[in-house]
This record gives structure tokens, C-alpha cells and sequence, in this order.
């Protein structure tokens, strides 16, 4: 409803990865009925909320603190009766409309969207896409932010926040024991965000602002650094 509804990119998923097989066509309308949020189970709930997450990391700190006060009401029972969910519906799709009319084809401030998602996808793929996508794109953020620390692009204690929102959702944070190093790099070679033989990353100076590199909305990192933090 707040991501994968809006913004007109379509796509499937191949052996090689996420998302590299598709296209932009923007529909005509989008629909969002709240009640149907009710129908969902509780683990499919919590791995919508990743990308809810993510809207506020990437555009909006203020949004950030509305969702992570609402997180505990809306996951503790009827999501659908809850009256903070038309705010964090509305306010997540508002974000991710603002993006996607600057820049309707990723070329430039829509990358910001792509947080969370490097990491997340190769450990979609090297866990054989047994866990949710939201629940990859969880431990993506998690780690993502770390990185950011890491390279001095992010405030310190970011990353700490944006794990404890992600824990409150009851979404993973860390890597899954299965996952060796080197074969999350090696997925993330093949990712659509790569350029140049070097793995490119959105992300977040702070809570609610991304990292630029020049006129790019994607940082590149180095192997060595990327390995570092996922051991």
C-alpha cells in the first residue's frame, strides 16, 4: 500500500536476482482499503511495516516518530480498527508520490527508495527467498545503516535507532547464520544497483535524510568495508 502499489514499477523475479526482468507503467489508480490489512497474518503484517519504516529513514523524521509510536497499537491488534493507521497509510504513500514525481524512472532522487533493498535482496537469494521480502529488507536497512556509520556518512547512534523501530515491529536485524559473507557479496554483484564493477548503496545520513555522492543518491563502497560489517 505505502511502496510496491505506488510508482509504476513493475517487475519479476529471476535465478539471477530481483527485479532485473520488467518495466514502468503506471497505472491508472490505486486503491487502498485499509480493511483488508485485517485479513493478513500477524507475520505478514510485520513485514509491510520494513517499508514503512523505510519511507521515514529516507524522507521524513517526523513521519519516522509517527510510525514508531504507533507501531506497538497497530500490531497489537485489530490494524484495521486502530486510529493511527490512516496517518501512517497516508503519510507513507505521501512520501513515496513525492519521490516518484521527481524522478519517475530511478535516475536520480528515487535511488533513496533503494534503501535496505542491496542487502536485502542477497539475502532473499541466498536464503533460497524463504524469508518475506520485508523481513530481508529489515536486516538490509539494519545492516545498511551500519555501513553508513561505518564510512562516516551516518550520525552515530542511527543505525541503533533504526534497529530498535525494526525490533519493535518484531522484523530480524542480523544477517541469518546461513548466509556467508561472500556469497551476499556475490548476489549483490549481479543487482540491478551495481555500476562499474562497484556495489552502490543508499544511504541515510541521519533519521528522515540520505547520503549523495556528487549528483548520485547512491554511495560506493568497498568490498573489504561491505565484508567487515556483514561479519
Amino acid at each position: 500500500m505505502v511502496d510496491a502499489a505506488i510508482g509504476g514499477k513493475t517487475g519479476v523475479d529471476t535465478p539471477t536476482g530481483k527485479n532485473l526482468v520488467g518495466c514502468f507503467h503506471m497505472p491508472a489508480a490505486v486503491l487502498v482499503d485499509p480493511q483488508v490489512l485485517a485479513t493478513l497474518p500477524l507475520r505478514e503484517l510485520r513485514a509491510g511495516f520494513a517499508e514503512v519504516i523505510k519511507c521515514g529513514v529516507v524522507a521524513d523524521a517526523a513521519y519516522f516518530q509517527l510510525v514508531r509510536d504507533a507501531i506497538p497499537g497497530l500490531l497489537s491488534g485489530d490494524v484495521a480498527k486502530s486510529d493511527r493507521l490512516e496517518s501512517v497509510l497516508v503519510g507513507g504513500i505521501g512520501i513515496k508520490v513525492r519521490v516518484v514525481v521527481q524522478d519517475e524512472r530511478e535516475a536520480g532522487l528515487r535511488k533513496i527508495l533503494n534503501f535496505g533493498h542491496t542487502i536485502g535482496h542477497a539475502v532473499e537469494k541466498t536464503t533460497g527467498y524463504s524469508l518475506l521480502h520485508g523481513e530481508a529488507v529489515a536486516i538490509g536497512m539494519a545492516v545498511e545503516s551500519q555501513l553508513a556509520e561505518r564510512i562516516g556518512a551516518a550520525e552515530p547512534g542511527t543505525a541503533a535507532t533504526i534497529v530498535e523501530v525494526l525490533t519493535s515491529a518484531g522484523l530480524p536485524s542480523r544477517v541469518p547464520p546461513e548466509c556467508a559473507p561472500q556469497q551476499l557479496l556475490d548476489a549483490m554483484r549481479s543487482d540491478k544497483k551495481g555500476r562499474e564493477g562497484k556495489i552502490r548503496f543508499a544511504l541515510p545520513t541521519k533519521i528522515g535524510e540520505m547520503a549523495k555522492d556528487g549528483d548520485d543518491w547512491s554511495v560506493a563502497v568497498s568490498d573489504q568495508l561491505i565484508m567487515e560489517v556483514l561479519r
